[in-house]
């Protein structure tokens, strides 16, 4: 299994509103379905969370063992020497829906205040991501810290 390295895991959970990461599944027909998720977030180490509120097909395909794969950019990391090939990260898990219960409350507690207005209702719930692979633009490993 592979981890989120901490070097870019304040630049995953600050990425809204500048760097929101997308968020593909595949839908029933075999075509990917690739979305933005401002509530994406490092919850530790082996997990990226999110919170779906969507009503979409995103939010149709997400469920218990989907395989998701989430794609973080940010060129400023490129500059600065963290990231080869335009600051870009994929990470590919799969996915445990959690409606209730002290980690459904962490993500909430960590969410990022513009999408806890977007669900004042609280009718969404979170989606914890197990990273399984991560890599750089070039399918490499990502070896940073």
């Amino acid at each position: 299994m592979a981890s989120i390295p901490k070097t870019l895991q304040p630049h995953i959970n600050s990425a809204f509103p500048e760097h929101v990461c997308l968020v593909g599944t595949a839908l029933p027909n075999g075509y990917a379905q690739i979305t933005p998720r401002g509530s994406t977030m490092v919850l530790d180490d082996d997990h990226i969370a999110l919170w779906e509120r969507g009503k979409g097909s995103t939010n149709a395909a997400l469920h218990d063992g989907t395989k998701v794969t989430v794609y973080f950019r940010k060129p400023q990391l490129r500059a600065d020497g963290v990231l080869p090939k335009g600051g870009i990260a994929r990470f590919y898990g799969t996915a445990k829906v959690v409606k209730s219960g002290p980690q459904y409350d962490e993500v909430w507690r960590k969410l990022v205040q513009p999408e806890k207005d977007r669900d004042p209702e609280k009718k969404g719930y979170a989606v914890l991501i197990k990273v399984e692979r991560t890599e750089d633009l070039d399918g490499l490993p990502l070896t940073l810290e």
